[in-house]
């Protein structure tokens, strides 16, 4: 039996990112990130001009009816052409949408309700307590052979899997691999001739297209929510997911605990994005991973079954004059800074590549591979666009003057920085 601790399991009293729906034994919803959005309601009405027909002049004018202007149809309707397209599309590929039930153990801290000394001697003062947790999810096929893509966070320290289609049949599932990085994880059931969804194209996005989003929210399975694209490249930090490394796409389709995994599509009912999480709080808000970065990933994890992340070893911040400001009021004359944009190295993970090369606390990185460089997000974008192995040219400011070093990225360990 597989054992995690609770750092990977959010309840309905934690605050977390990431969608998810799971049931304790007395009911308990344990939740990872809900939000609301609305829906698009209604139709399209075109109302033709009116013609006024010339008397003549010896006649008594007549009141004429004032030109009515058309009235344009919503956008996500005008986008496909036919107000009826999600019927359409659902109809189409529905069956290949998926529900995800996980069963996992959960290792818990107790309260201190043994005052032995007995017990106080093995655990100190707390005594690990373990239960078993029930979480539900989405996903959507692949191919006809059964690989099905769902969130790394829906089937995370599962021992149990099980799969359900549309049809009423149950599968179970084994996780061919999952990356926590991206939140992306594949699933392989015993089954051929499944349905299967088209991959479609997540680059040439533009906001205010039309997109439909299926999955099983809140134990409601084969649920149907439609939007827009309200944006496309929100960074992992944009909604304080900075442990992850995703440029999200925005939708107001409506998303909610239990969508995770789910696919989000096209007017032409190709998969374009990956439903996974909200701004805590917010309204409206729903992000989901690009398919071209979702595909990219499972084909190494169906490859592999893992996913090697390049690796530098830094913690860094943008560098502002506001934050030079705060960091020289702080340390005064033991730091010699003088630049005032960049990205500032505030920790060197030790033994790491960065280390390896030279690199130090106080440095402020200015170009990598002669592409300037002023934010967090882009470094993490060079960075995760490397390869392992290949050195990175960096010009860095350190006391004023500027240095070139390579620094050649390893493989992300768990639980590492950039």
């Amino acid at each position: 039996m597989r054992k995690i601790n609770n750092h990977n399991l959010a309840t309905q009293n934690i605050n977390t990112r990431f969608l998810g729906q799971n049931l304790g034994n007395k009911g308990k919803k344990l939740i990872a990130v809900c939000g609301v959005a609305f829906f698009m309601l209604g139709g399209c009405t075109n109302l033709k001009k009116t013609t006024t027909e010339i008397e003549p002049s010896n006649a008594q004018p007549q009141k004429t009816s004032a030109p009515t202007t058309e009235i344009a149809p919503p956008a996500i309707f005008s986008a496909s052409g036919d107000p009826n397209f999600v019927v359409k599309v659902v109809q189409k590929v529905g069956g290949a949408v998926v529900r995800i039930d996980s069963t996992r153990t959960v290792t818990t801290q107790a309260p201190d309700e043994f005052s032995d000394p007995f017990f106080r001697g093995f655990f100190g003062n707390r005594i690990p307590r373990e239960r078993v947790e029930r979480g539900s999810g989405s996903g959507f096929i692949i191919n006809s052979s059964g690989q099905i893509l769902t969130n790394s966070h829906v089937v995370d320290g599962a021992y149990l899997v099980t799969v359900t289609l549309k049809d009423g049949r149950t599968f179970k599932g084994k996780v061919l691999g999952e990356d926590a990085v991206t939140d992306v994880a594949v699933i392989q059931i015993e089954a051929n001739n499944l349905p299967s969804l088209a991959l479609g194209k997540s680059d040439t996005l533009q906001p205010g297209e039309a997109v439909i989003a299926i999955g099983n929210p809140l134990g409601l399975n084969n649920t149907v929510t439609s939007g827009i694209i309200s944006a496309t490249d929100r960074s992992s930090s944009d909604i304080g997911a900075s442990d992850k490394r995703v440029d999200y796409l925005q939708t107001d389709a409506a998303i909610n605990p239990g969508n995770s995994g789910g696919p989000l599509l096209n007017a032409r009912g190709e998969v374009i994005g990956m439903n996974t999480a909200i701004i805590q709080g917010a309204q409206g808000l729903g992000f989901a991973i690009p398919i071209n970065t979702a595909q990219k990933i499972a084909e190494e994890l169906i490859a592999k079954g893992r996913v090697d992340h390049p690796y530098l070893g830094i913690q860094m911040v943008t560098l502002t004059p506001e934050v030079k400001e705060r960091i020289i009021a702080r340390f005064g004359e033991k730091i010699n800074l003088s630049a005032t944009e960049g990205i500032l190295l505030v920790r060197i993970v030790p033994n790491s590549p960065a280390a390896t090369a030279g690199l130090r606390p106080g440095d402020v990185i200015k170009s990598m591979n002669n592409q300037p460089v002023l934010k967090v997000d882009e470094v993490q974008r060079i960075v995760e666009n490397s390869k392992v192995g290949i050195p990175l040219q960096m010009q860095v400011e350190r006391n004023g003057k500027i240095a070139q070093f390579l620094v050649k990225p390893a493989p992300l360990p768990v639980n590492k920085e950039m």
